[in-house]
């Protein structure tokens, strides 16, 4: 087994706004996030210790964005809580609705996105029991309501590929495209989805009994590492509660939706190869930066993000002191 490190931020970057919940690097070393308020905003000058990174304001969703997906022609895919799967023009910061709904039915809590070569997203919804804003509540009552979506190129409304996850939430693809991985944070684990071959469409553990709730997902490159957020720890009564009869499990949601929540100090981050192999294990127990939902690299920075932070975090990247 990979011995666990120390995730140690180093330098918090605040932005003027509540809950950078995902965090993706582009090719330069800029950082996009999308903030509580509706806005996307982009960081720049990270790398310079004796600067303030400069943040941009480049769209505004007009809703709650969350997962993100940078796409090459300089356009920005956008999971948005509450309008649905978005495309943001980078340039201009038009926002375009590509999906709302899905047989017929309005699309909430969509999560996080990823984009095939051939123009092919996928994309998650976490629950259809809650909203963002009640989250803990799907965590507690393991609805299994999570879906993996798809939305062919030029195609109206996405497809049904999966549903029955337990709060399916980061998202990637293998190097070769031919499965992708789905976090599903309330049971910690890691799915491998089929998307080639005589098991297409069919799901199998890729990583099971992880430490921590896994969030977001991010790659850098097809052949990089897949890095896997930590947002919260293995919480031993919560998987005790899961066995439990369906109507404890909601009547227990029901007081968790009503109670105050703060996240614990404990904060970590894996990396994977595509085999399932852990590359990186990186964790702390005590930090002062919170629920991390999500970690992208770039240069010699490990960038997190966290649905409760008023900034993303800087750390260093395994490898360099």
């Amino acid at each position: 087994m990979i011995p666990s490190t120390a995730l140690v931020p180093r330098r918090l970057i605040a932005l003027g706004g509540r809950g950078p919940e995902d965090v993706v690097a582009d090719t330069r070393g800029r950082v996009l996030t999308g903030v509580e308020d509706g806005r996307i905003l982009r960081l720049d000058g990270l790398d310079d210790p004796g600067r303030a990174p400069r943040v941009q304001v480049l769209a505004e969703t007009g809703g709650r964005p969350l997962g993100l997906e940078l796409l090459a022609d300089d356009t920005l895919l956008v999971c948005d809580a509450e309008r649905g799967l978005l495309r943001v023009d980078l340039d201009s910061g038009v926002v375009r609705v590509l999906a709302d709904s899905v047989a017929g039915r309005r699309l909430r809590f969509a999560s996080n996105v990823v984009a095939l070569s051939d123009g092919t997203v996928y994309f998650t919804v976490a629950t259809t029991r809650y909203p963002l804003a009640q989250w803990i509540g799907d965590i507690v009552e393991h609805t299994g309501t999570g879906r993996l979506l798809r939305l062919a190129p030029d195609a109206k409304e996405p497809e049904l590929v999966v549903d029955g996850l337990q709060f399916a939430n980061g998202l990637v693809a293998a190097e070769d495209e031919s499965f992708l991985v789905v976090a599903e944070t309330g049971a910690r684990r890691l799915t491998r989805v089929r998307l080639t071959g005589p098991r297409a469409g069919r799901t199998e553990p890729f990583a099971e009994n992880l430490p921590g709730m896994p969030d977001n997902i991010w790659r850098g490159a097809p052949d990089g590492p897949i890095w896997v957020a930590l947002a919260g720890p293995r919480v031993p009564p919560l998987d005790l509660l899961h066995r439990a009869a369906p109507a404890v499990r909601r009547s227990a949601a029901g007081v968790a939706v009503r109670a105050p929540y703060r996240p614990t100090g404990m904060i970590g981050a894996l990396a994977y190869g595509d085999h399932g192999t852990v590359l990186h294990r990186l964790a702390a127990r005590h930090s002062r930066y919170r629920m991390v939902t999500s970690v992208c690299e770039t240069a010699d920075h490990l960038v997190l993000g966290s649905l409760w932070e008023r900034g993303v975090a800087l750390c260093p990247r395994p490898g360099v002191g």
